[in-house]
């Protein structure tokens, strides 16, 4: 969880800048989404880009890794923009709007403080919604081999010999 900093006597441009550099903003174009500050966009199939923005803000509140970059979130939602799924995906994100817009926000995109959007999310954890997305997380996200060497793993073993002749047997404080 973050605390929230203190943006007095901050000029505009400061308070700007700050926000491109912690990559907090989304640009959400007519059928898109992008990052300012990365070299990627996400043309929307069947998801209103304004949704597909929700699910990555979403997807990186669920599972926050500050060392990765929004590119690998999209990824993992991306199987979300179909138009099998539209109909739910947009009737979640709709109720958890309107979550944000109880709790005084204008949306949950607008909840600017990571603190504010995660108790949006704990009051719907329990919606199957919620458990859709975040289990769909899991695999959409960790499953991404690019992502693997930043979280130390190697991958499976069983092509280099299992993990007993790897190392799996070299813990010296047990």
């Amino acid at each position: 969880m973050t605390t929230k900093p203190n943006w007095r006597g901050m000029t505009r441009r400061q308070l700007i800048a700050r926000s491109f550099a912690a990559g907090t903003t989304l640009i959400v174009g007519a059928g898109f989404v992008a990052a300012p500050n990365a070299a990627w966009a996400y043309e929307a199939a069947a998801l209103k880009p304004e949704t597909l923005a929700t699910l990555i803000r979403m997807a990186r509140d669920i599972y926050p890794h500050d060392h990765i970059g929004d590119a690998f979130y999209v990824t993992a939602v991306k199987g979300y923009d179909t138009a099998e799924a539209a109909a739910e995906i947009e009737a979640g994100i709709a109720a958890l709007n309107a979550a944000a817009q109880g709790a005084g926000h204008a949306s949950y995109l607008d909840a600017a403080w990571e603190d504010d959007r995660v108790a949006l999310l704990r009051g719907m954890e329990k919606s199957a919604f919620f458990q859709k997305i975040r289990g769909g997380l899991v695999t959409g996200l960790y499953n991404q081999k690019e992502l693997w060497p930043l979280f130390g793993y190697e991958g499976e073993s069983f092509s280099q010999g299992g993990y007993i002749d790897r190392g799996f047997d070299d813990i010296d404080w047990l």
